[in-house]
Formats: C-alpha cells, structure tokens, sequence
C-alpha cells in the first residue's frame, strides 16, 4: 500500500515550520468539523439562523463561542491526550501523527486555561450564558482527569466511556445551545442525554483499531475489557436507548418522531453487520468503519435539525 501523501499537510509544513506544525497537527483539526456541527447543533435548535447574527454578541459572539469551545479547550484537551498516550500509529483524526514535541503537554495546559478564562466573557449573557462557562469548566477539569496520571481515567474501562459520553456527547450540543442565552429546557436535557448516549455506540468504534497499541501501554479501555463482540452489542443498545431519548424530545416538542428511522437504519446498518462478522474485520477496515459511524452521527444531526427547528 502506498503510504498517503498529505499534501495539504506538506504545504501548511513549509509555511509554519515543521515544528509549529507538529504542535498544530496535535490539536487534530481533522475533528474540528464534526465538533464545530455537533455544536452548532444546538445554536440552531435554541434561535435557528438569527442565533448567529442576533442576541448580546451577534456574529463575533459564535466565533468566540466556537474558538472557545472546539479550538481552545477540545483542541487542548487533544493535545494534552497525545502528551501522555504517546501512540505512534494512527489516533482519531490524525493519520500518521508527527512525533509529540517537548512542550506539547504545557500548550495543552495553555489552551485549556485560556478557553476558561474567554469564556467568562459570557456569564452576563442571561439567562443561560453562566451556563456556557460553567460547561466549559467542567468540560476542561474532565480533560485533565481523562489524561494526566496517576488519575488518568483513560486506561480505566467505564471512565473512559463515561467522560467521553459526557464532554462531547452531553455537553457540546447544550454549549452550543445556552451560549446564545437561551436557559436550559425540557427538550434540550431529552436531546443531550440521547447524544451521551449515542456516543456511547461510537466511542467502542474509536478505539477497535487502537486495540494493539492500548495494549501495549497497558491501557484498560472499555474494548479491551470487555472484547470486540460485547463492545459491539453495547454499541447497537446504546444506539437503541439514544434514540429513544430522542423520540421522547421530539414527543416534548409535540412533533412526530418518525423521521428518526432514517437516522437508526444509518447506525444499525453498519453495527449489527460488524457484530456478525466481527473477527474478520482487519484493523483498516475497523478504522474506517469509525469514520462510517461518524457519517451516521451527521445524518442523526441533520434528522434532529429537521425534527426540531424552532418555530
């Protein structure tokens, strides 16, 4: 197989310097444009179009509240995973990682600062803007839990399911919701819960391909712990009990749910053929298979979108 070119890569190298470049590539924008979705998710439920123009900080309010949440404290949060994981295959959203640089933890540490700090800008945003620092808070003291030893929750099975499901399942679409001011509200908490609960079906896909070297570090994720198969059934109820939290949303907002089979025929249709056949499944085919789960997560977003746009 021919090893991949990074063209893209290559040319932002030449005109960064390999080193800044290394420090850029670890905050793995790869993701950027799924978290930016996943929280624009919920600016586009609170107020629809007007979220982004209107309310106390208009346009440069949801750049900030973006660069705070996805650039700052997600990518920090990226960095200081790959300060400590050390992996040198491939890791979620990054193909071929350069080799972590010296100060990688303490830009980490640098960015999560300052996403906390920028983000008490919006506490007088009423009546939900405390909300959106108070997220952030909790969001970044989980990130350095998740990372850092001894504590390191990401080597322990269920925490490390726990925190994800939390940070980017639960919380980003509800950033994104009370940073415009809206407060929290019935069908929001209905929709966060059912978004932990639907990465708690793609976190096991995150990490089947890592499984060697988790291994080897001594790691014990929820895959590891449990195996492939088991990690995969998990997957499928998951999926099943997010999307009925999603139903009892729609049913709060006094819309039909039925057009959430399209978003349950999308994930079942690529969880319970890789249960099936599961062990021989190659390690490439694993990887590209979290990237198919990520496709369905989009067409979940978009079916919630078109459930409930605001009125």
């Amino acid at each position: 197989m021919k090893p991949p070119k990074f063209t893209t890569r290559r040319l932002f190298e030449k005109l960064l310097g390999k080193a800044l470049m290394s420090y850029l590539l670890h905050l793995r924008p790869g993701e950027w444009p799924i978290m930016t979705a996943h929280f624009f998710l919920g600016t586009l439920l609170a107020k629809g179009w007007p979220a982004f123009t209107a309310g106390v900080f208009g346009v440069t309010g949801s750049i900030a509240a973006w660069t705070i949440f996805v650039v700052l404290m997600n990518g920090g949060t990226l960095a200081l995973n790959s300060a400590f994981d050390q992996d040198e295959g491939d890791i979620g959203y990054l193909k071929v990682p350069p080799k972590p640089p010296k100060y990688l933890a303490h830009f980490g540490f640098m960015l999560l600062a300052a996403s906390l700090c920028w983000s008490l800008a919006f506490t007088r945003v009423k009546p939900g803007g405390h909300y959106f620092f108070e997220i952030v808070m909790t969001c970044v003291l989980l990130s350095i839990l998740y990372s850092m030893p001894p504590i390191r929750l990401k080597a322990r099975a269920g925490w490390d399911l726990l925190i994800n499901c939390a940070g980017f399942g639960f919380f980003t679409p509800m950033a994104g919701w009370v940073f415009t001011g809206r407060g929290l509200e019935p069908v929001l908490m209905s929709l966060c819960l059912g978004f932990g609960l639907l990465f708690a079906a793609l976190y096991p896909l995150t990490q089947i391909y890592q499984v060697e070297e988790d291994t080897q570090r001594g790691d014990q994720t929820l895959v590891i712990r449990f195996g492939i198969g088991q990690s995969l059934t998990y997957a499928i109820i998951a999926t099943l009990s997010a999307h009925l939290w999603f139903a009892q949303a729609c049913l709060k907002a006094q819309v039909n749910p039925l057009f959430l089979l399209l978003s349950l025929a999308a994930w079942l249709g690529i969880l319970i053929p890789w249960r099936l056949r599961w062990q021989r499944v190659s390690t490439q085919q694993a990887e590209s298979g979290m990237y198919r789960g990520l496709t369905a997560w989009a067409i979940t977003d978009i079916s919630v979108l078109v459930l409930l746009w605001p009125k």
